[in-house]
């Protein structure tokens, strides 16, 4: 399942969760955002109930993109314990997002 963190419920879902969570910071305008969407819902289903994931789009919630040091989209943050443990920027491959992930399980 894939979610949608917003500024509103951010410290909930992500920095309080007791799973590892991928955060896609993303733009709806944003080419190599749109090619990894589907990548993304794969994550989301593979890893469900280990990782939690899901999306911030960046222009809805500029706050959590500057407070995260987002300079370009795609940008992929992996929190564990309520802290940054991971950043990928850009259009990746797969197992690059995997390997991430797996070291926050």
């Amino acid at each position: 399942m894939e979610y949608k963190f917003t500024k509103e419920n951010f410290q909930e879902e992500v920095l309080n969760s007791k799973q590892p969570v991928l955060v896609d910071m993303f733009a709806t305008w944003c080419g190599p955002c749109k090619m990894m969407g589907p990548v993304v819902e794969e994550l989301a289903e593979e890893y469900d109930g280990q990782v939690k994931v899901g999306k911030v789009d960046i222009d809805a919630d500029s706050e959590l993109a500057a407070q995260y040091g987002v300079m370009s989209v795609p940008t992929f943050l992996v929190f564990k314990d309520g802290q940054v443990a991971d950043k990928i920027i850009g259009a990746v491959p797969k197992e690059i997002l995997k390997e991430a992930m797996d070291k926050a399980k």
